[in-house]
């Protein structure tokens, strides 16, 4: 019994150890998005340890569990929710799955829940003219569009006028629609939709980090600056803590919601649901809620976030 308390406490000892130092690299970046159910697994081997009486093992066994509670627990905490005052907006991220997610569904989302800036990704020209055709326009008629036959285009609606629209392509191949809207009553606001390569093979795990570490940091010095989209990473994932860290705050993690996953919902079975679909906004702007939606024919589910944006 002491061996097998022992052996169970070591897996999560190694990645835990893994998680602190940030040392996702090859297989472990695949890994590491699963970091929330290895927390859960951990009070395992404590309570074998504690009910057993290994107070050694015990001992080390609480160690792990603590370290694993403070990375986890927090986003399912409501908290640095940021200013409370300031104009409302509604923004919304949606994969569209190339394209084939239900235009009808998010048409429907965006009109019910006053949803004033839309980013997508995996946007064909078939989406977009089955958005348009469910009405987008009526309801978002500005756009920064950047649609592309495959998984590789983007595009970003808005309620405002889109000033600077434009995208980007990263070094995955995939493309980043982004604008400058000013909402009534509200000061310069930098939206861009988002979308890193997903590290789907070891080979590709260098891109992925890169797409990453390209996106554009918080900057206190200009407009506050909206990033949203399919990250295809977690927050156990170093390079989105560090993007997170030059001064953004994620809007799941500030509302308690940190842990509600967002993917997959629609093939990939046997794979364990994450969250990897984020709305990360600049320290200036306060999160006041957010939920999250199913979507019909996507993998993906929405991301719906109400903000408080700086005054003019």
């Amino acid at each position: 019994m002491t061996v097998l308390i022992w052996l169970l406490i070591l897996p999560g000892l190694l990645w835990a150890l893994v998680r602190l130092g940030g040392l996702d690299r090859g297989p472990l970046v695949q890994l590491l998005a699963f970091t929330p159910y290895v927390a859960a697994w951990s009070l395992v081997p404590a309570a074998l340890a504690l009910g057993t009486r290994r107070w050694p093992a015990a001992g080390l066994a609480i160690v792990v569990v603590a370290a694993f509670a403070v990375f986890v627990l927090p986003r399912a905490v409501p908290g640095g929710r940021g200013p409370a005052d300031g104009v409302r907006l509604r923004v919304m991220t949606s994969n569209l799955l190339i394209g084939g997610a239900d235009p009808d569904t998010i048409v429907r989302l965006v009109r019910d829940q006053g949803v004033d800036v839309l980013a997508v990704q995996e946007f064909t020209p078939d989406a977009k003219d089955a958005l348009a055709k469910a009405g987008l326009g009526d309801l978002l008629p500005y756009a920064s569009l950047a649609a592309e036959p495959g998984a590789l285009g983007s595009g970003l609606y808005s309620r405002f006028p889109v000033r600077e629209a434009g995208h980007q392509r990263n070094r995955g191949g995939f493309e980043q629609a982004y604008g400058t809207i000013q909402p009534p009553g509200a000061g310069a606001l930098l939206v861009e939709s988002a979308h890193p390569l997903a590290p789907w093979a070891l080979r590709v795990n260098p891109d992925w980090r890169q797409d990453l570490e390209a996106e554009p940091p918080a900057d206190p010095g200009g407009p506050p600056r909206i990033l949203l989209g399919d990250f295809n990473a977690t927050l156990d994932h170093a390079p989105l803590r560090r993007l997170i860290a030059t001064g953004y705050r994620d809007a799941g993690a500030a509302t308690g919601q940190g842990l509600v996953p967002t993917w997959p919902y629609e093939g990939h079975p046997g794979i364990p649901k994450i969250t990897i679909d984020h709305v990360l906004v600049d320290r200036r702007i306060g999160v006041r809620e957010l939920s999250v939606r199913n979507i019909p024919r996507s993998d993906h589910r929405a991301v719906i976030a109400e903000l408080a944006v700086p005054k003019a």
